[in-house]
């Protein structure tokens, strides 16, 4: 049977997540009596946290304003999303939060059991993140651990991947670096059935099994630019060739990371070849915009007429000139 103070904590971690909680809903769930709930509301208000009684038909009890935030209890994968988080704006959050973050973080590690804060540890040393960064699905938190934690100390892993057509694979995996890319987390590294490197989405991994032998890797290698590469030549429905006129630094500082492959054309100086792979076309005209040079679309046929439409409707939103005319009636 839970002890009592347990269960005062259980009480506090369902307040946390919001909202007004009916007393007769709250001994339900603790498995006590209603009077109990309210001796353990009372035993809250003792640590000053701030439970708040609410009246009437509806009331019940909800967490408060305060100025001290309540004791907090998280899982593995909460603890994990908090210190990655709180790590990452240290690091490279906006000014002026870069000192408040590594304090929180800090804060946050100290509260840990000492075996996950070697978990987490793990995955820091090996993580590499790209500047981009937006939400997207996310691995299970024993999965990315322990991934990071067979990285760091170079020890092949296991895993059950199922990819992006649905056929699941159990290959074994050197795994050279973890890095998160817009919102997702990737393991790259050599297959060791075919000696390939191969980057995984981790939210696509199931299962993940540290392996006994070790390895070393490459001194030059480099986790976040194969990752990019790697995506960049991801094979979809359309592939995407294009002629700009600008050097490949220019063009690359242009593009989202990851999105495309850049090389100088033989015996074209000054221009460079673009490929990109897409499952669609509607987004690419204004990619092709946002470079803000001089550009020949090479393929897809269909790309062609998207720019066109793209190029009439901007000269229709430029207005009417005698050089905007000219200029239509070339794109036409």
């Amino acid at each position: 049977m839970p002890r009592p103070t347990a269960r005062v904590l259980a009480l506090l971690e369902i307040l946390q997540n919001g909202g007004t909680r009916t007393v007769a809903d709250l001994a339900g769930r603790l498995g006590v009596d209603e009077r109990t709930v309210r001796r353990y509301v009372v035993h809250l208000l003792d640590l000053d946290i701030p439970v708040e009684s609410v009246r009437g038909r509806y009331g019940g009890y909800r967490l408060g304003p305060g100025h001290r935030l309540p004791p907090l209890m998280l899982s593995d994968g909460e603890a994990l999303a908090a210190l990655v988080g709180l790590t990452s704006a240290a690091r490279n959050g906006p000014a002026g939060t870069g000192l408040a973050a590594g304090s929180a973080a800090a804060k946050v590690r100290r509260v840990l059991p000492t075996s996950l804060v070697a978990r987490l540890d793990a995955l820091l040393d090996v993580a590499t993140p790209t500047a981009q960064a937006r939400s997207g699905p996310t691995p299970e938190a024993e999965v990315l651990l322990l991934v990071a934690e067979a990285a760091r100390d170079r020890r092949t892993v296991g895993l059950v991947h199922t990819d992006g057509q649905g056929r699941t694979t159990e290959p074994t995996v050197q795994p050279y670096g973890v890095v998160a890319h817009a919102g997702r987390w990737y393991l790259t590294g050599v297959d060791v059935a075919s000696g390939e490197m191969r980057t995984f989405r981790l939210d696509r991994v199931t299962t993940a099994r540290l392996g006994a032998e070790t390895f070393e890797v490459p001194a030059a290698f480099d986790p976040r630019a194969e990752v990019l590469d790697a995506l960049a030549r991801t094979p979809w429905r359309h592939a995407v060739s294009v002629r700009v006129h600008a050097s490949a630094e220019a063009v690359r500082s242009r593009l989202p990371l990851g999105l495309a492959t850049v090389a100088p054309v033989a015996d074209e100086d000054g221009w460079v070849r673009v490929e990109i792979r897409a499952e669609r076309l509607d987004w690419v005209p204004g990619v092709l915009v946002a470079l803000d040079a001089d550009l020949v679309v090479e393929g897809p046929d269909e790309l062609r007429e998207l720019v066109g439409t793209a190029a009439r409707r901007l000269l229709a939103a430029a207005g009417s000139s005698p050089e905007l005319e000219e200029s239509r009636g070339a794109a036409d």
